[in-house]
């Protein structure tokens, strides 16, 4: 049995409840003319991004002699979206591509995700000779014109679709790609009853409607960006595409394209504070405010919750491995900000049907802190590429539990808390130390507005480099005031002031690049004695 969806008095779908293109076709159905996607070169309503996505689809699914089981989308803006439900409507796997990775990852995510078709379009077009050349059955659809060489088809009406393929429950919906440790990036795949799962869980929570327009600040490899498109097509709404640009003067682009759901990682919040667009009531056509993809900061928090006077705001955490997010806090001003733990707002409860347990230290089940694991539908039950699935899957009373690699405390009311990664905890000196504790500390310290602390091996010992913004201050001093308020053990050696923090294409805290410059400021800066009035510090930098 399935959902039947009508347009203009036609058939055109009868697709399971567990579709992920079923959500785009509830949208179609109830919104019609309305706009389905908006960037900066125009809107497409639902009716003409379904009749492009079919024509796209027809036209992969018409090239021998291969059917796709994987479609890779290798474009931006509206063409990235209609590439999206092109491939779903093929009934394939799509496998969001950024164009501006190196040709050669690129590659490892094509071969891993088993990708045989390509949706390009002119930011995407440079790449496809590269990708051609140990790759010569690669179909690749060039939705504005044909790529370089003239290689590639382009859309042909005549061979589109009179309505979606169907796709089984457990067929993967999409494949979208982690950062792995090993340096290769990690497949995974999630299924449509995952993602159905997912989705259900936010329409109930969420009252969002037709009349709502979505912001679009993540790119297609995000997987929040799937939050964004695929909340809106179930409801019928709006997704527009927030350009760099739209930052210099955030409220008046809010306020222009009427957005109502706004969701970007925690780092906007500086941006926005940076051009003076956090003044209260400065954008009051937003109902949903919703952050997520690093640590919210009660300070950001409460700065926006402000400006934003008639939105309801919420944390949201989740790995891509357990199906974009899965908990969820909702800011409470004061309440939230005593029960935050380093000045971090809490990310609340697990996702209803979702067991999960803490492991300590030594992997042992325990009551208060430690790793999140988590089990239930919107879990993984392993990478595309098994050998991955290593250190990450646990197997306990009957069940697999994904290992999210974070640390989290439980806290009175059954909400959880994030301290941070296990693996950025650092062994100082015999001192654990997490950054997030040393961070929290240093935004204190006068003159401090960001930090971020990263630790580093200098050959014989393990050294703490720290990372601020604000006004420019001296290391002595804010070593001082940080070994008022932290154990000896945890206080940075080193400190370098930034006009900001490093931010990589996602919006989060760059550390892979800060981590880098901490080498060298570790190897090759100078050290001068600490006052002795400092107490438990040796050594800053001069």
């Amino acid at each position: 049995m399935g959902n039947v969806y009508e347009f203009e008095g036609e058939l055109v779908g009868v697709a399971s409840v567990n579709s992920l293109s079923a959500r785009f076709l509830r949208g179609l159905a109830i919104s019609p003319d309305r706009c389905a996607v908006g960037d900066a070169d125009g809107v497409l309503s639902y009716r003409a991004v379904h009749r492009l996505a079919l024509c796209w689809a027809g036209t992969l699914l018409a090239r021998p002699p291969v059917r796709p089981r994987a479609v890779g989308v290798l474009a931006s803006g509206a063409h990235g979206y209609v590439g999206v439900l092109a491939a779903l409507y093929a009934g394939a796997a799509v496998v969001p591509l950024e164009p501006d990775f190196p040709v050669a990852r690129t590659a490892r995510m094509i071969d891993a995700a088993g990708v045989s078709a390509l949706v390009v379009d002119a930011r995407g077009r440079d790449l496809v000779p590269g990708l051609l050349a140990e790759r010569p059955d690669l179909t690749v659809l060039c939705v504005d014109g044909l790529a370089p060489g003239g290689a590639g088809v382009v859309p042909d009406p005549a061979s589109a679709l009179g309505r979606p393929e169907p796709v089984g429950s457990s067929d993967t919906a999409c494949v979208l790609f982690t950062s792995g440790s090993s340096g290769s990036p990690k497949g995974v795949p999630v299924s449509h009853a995952g993602a159905a799962h997912y989705f259900g869980l936010l329409d109930a929570r969420y009252d969002f409607t037709q009349d709502d327009v979505f912001s679009q600040t993540f790119g297609l490899t995000f997987d929040c960006a799937l939050f964004d498109l695929f909340c809106a097509w179930g409801a019928g709404a709006s997704v527009v595409r927030v350009p760099a640009t739209a930052y210099r003067d955030l409220p008046a682009f809010v306020a222009d394209r009427r957005i109502s759901v706004w969701f970007s990682t925690p780092g906007t919040i500086g941006v926005v504070r940076s051009t003076s667009g956090l003044s209260p009531g400065s954008m009051p056509s937003l109902r949903w405010s919703l952050f997520a993809g690093e640590a919210l900061l009660c300070r950001d928090a409460a700065d926006w919750a402000r400006a934003a006077g008639n939105s309801r705001l919420e944390n949201l955490y989740g790995p891509t491995e357990l199906t974009v997010t899965i908990t969820a806090h909702r800011w409470a001003g004061d309440r939230s900000a005593e029960a935050a733990v380093n000045g971090v707002v809490p990310i609340g409860a697990v996702h209803p049907g979702h067991p999960y347990l803490l492991l300590d230290h030594r992997g042992q089940p325990c009551a208060d802190e430690g790793e999140l694991c988590v089990s239930g539908p919107q879990a993984i039950s392993g990478y595309v590429d098994a050998e991955d699935d290593r250190d990450r899957f646990l197997r306990l009373d009957d069940r697999s539990w994904y290992r999210t690699g974070d640390w989290v405390r439980r806290l009175v009311d059954g909400e959880l808390a994030y301290l941070g990664r296990i693996d950025t905890q650092v062994q100082v000196r015999g001192w654990r130390v997490e950054p997030a504790e040393v961070e929290h500390a240093l935004r204190g310290c006068e003159g401090v507005l960001d930090a971020a602390v990263v630790g580093v091996s200098t050959g014989r010992a393990v050294e703490l480099v720290a990372f601020h913004t604000g006004l420019p201050r001296s290391p002595v001093v804010l070593a001082r005031q940080l070994a008022a308020v932290l154990p000896r053990g945890m206080v940075p050696r080193h400190y370098r002031h930034l006009p900001e923090l490093p931010r990589n294409a996602n919006g989060k805290v760059d550390r892979g690049a800060l981590a880098r410059t901490a080498v060298d400021l570790a190897a090759n800066a100078g050290t001068i004695p600490h006052a002795q009035s400092a107490g438990r510090v040796e050594f800053v930098d001069g």
